[in-house]
């Protein structure tokens, strides 16, 4: 679905929260889209009916509350890899980010004797430059982001190792803690963080110019770009978008764990990639957002509690996940083809 400036070949708008393609046979297309678009709702419930009835402590309050401070991580990232994924591109480097900000935030923390303030800074800013160099890169050097990321992810799994001499970080302060491990009344704060990103990101791709730009690259770049969409620009930004909630994972996982660990975040990126796109954004751009992703990382949150909570071997976890993926890649190229 390219969103814009109407230079794709069928004129869009937005109804009721969904665009609504004007075809010669009306609106028929407007509840093809409601029904692809919650779809992923549904079996996000009916999963959770089957882990209920399954699992009598699922559904207690202390375990929904578990759920959602583990898939705030993950969703954070989510978040920021669904606008590099929206643009037809992919940022494998984000288990590693999230490591090297985790553990330049200990450091602040514990070698630098730095505030929270400087500890928070200091990795966002390094991660959000060091976006914004893989988009220059990429857009600058034209090289695949497949493998400027894929380069990355051992550059920064490298510099952690480097820094920390490969041990973990330990010793932060109360007050750097409290960012990871804290309540507000009965809600984490990462659950607060990540609802508040998500809010930021649904409201910057579906209210702002920059938003539009970023559908249409996905769905056609040359269009978007004789059209009068700076492509190069809308691409540094988004990946400096996707490092920036990686380190802001970070961070947290840090504050969470007491500890900057530099083996963090390992095989982080499936968790995040199978987010996006079980919530129904396309590997191939320019569909899908922010709600499907959250609901996304929600299903593989409760997935992974559901079957811990059924001594499932983590082994086939890994097995249920990487098939869900497929799947769902399958699932989008036969809509793709209707």
């Amino acid at each position: 679905m390219t969103l814009d400036a109407r230079t794709a070949a069928e004129t869009a708008k937005h109804e009721g929260g969904l665009w609504v393609s004007e075809s010669p046979g009306g609106k028929v297309s407007f509840w093809r889209i409601l029904a692809e678009r919650y779809a992923i709702l549904f079996g996000f419930l009916v999963i959770c009916a089957i882990l209920a009835m399954l699992c009598p402590n699922f559904l207690s309050v202390a375990n929904i509350l578990n759920v959602l401070r583990q898939v705030s991580i993950t969703g954070i990232m989510a978040i920021g890899a669904t606008f590099v994924i929206l643009t037809g591109g992919i940022d494998l480097s984000v288990g590693s980010v999230l490591a090297l900000a985790g553990i330049l935030a200990a450091g602040m923390q514990v070698v630098h004797e730095a505030g929270v303030f400087v500890s928070v800074l200091v990795p966002l800013i390094v991660t959000g430059l060091l976006g914004i160099l893989v988009g220059l890169v990429i857009t600058k050097c034209h090289v695949a982001p497949f493998i400027v990321t894929l380069g990355v992810m051992s550059v920064a799994r490298g510099a952690t190792l480097v820094y920390s001499k490969g041990y973990p970080i330990s010793g932060l302060t109360r007050e750097f803690r409290f960012i990871g491990g804290g309540l507000i009344g009965q809600i984490p704060i990462p659950v607060i963080i990540y609802a508040l990103v998500a809010i930021a990101g649904s409201i910057v791709l579906s209210q702002t110019r920059f938003g539009r730009h970023v559908y249409a690259i996905g769905g056609n770049q040359e269009a978007a770009r004789l059209s009068g969409v700076l492509v190069e620009k809308t691409k540094i930004i988004v990946y400096g978008i996707s490092s920036l909630t990686a380190g802001l994972s970070g961070v947290i996982l840090t504050s969470r764990l007491n500890s900057g660990e530099p083996v963090a975040g390992v095989g982080q990126e499936l968790d995040v990639i199978a987010s996006v796109v079980i919530g129904g954004t396309s590997l191939m751009g320019g569909e899908g957002g922010i709600f499907g992703t959250v609901i996304g990382s929600l299903l593989i949150g409760v997935l992974n509690n559901g079957l811990n909570l059924l001594n499932v071997s983590s082994f086939y976890q890994q097995i249920v996940k990487g098939l869900i993926i497929v799947a769902a890649v399958i699932f989008d190229q036969l809509r793709r083809r209707r």
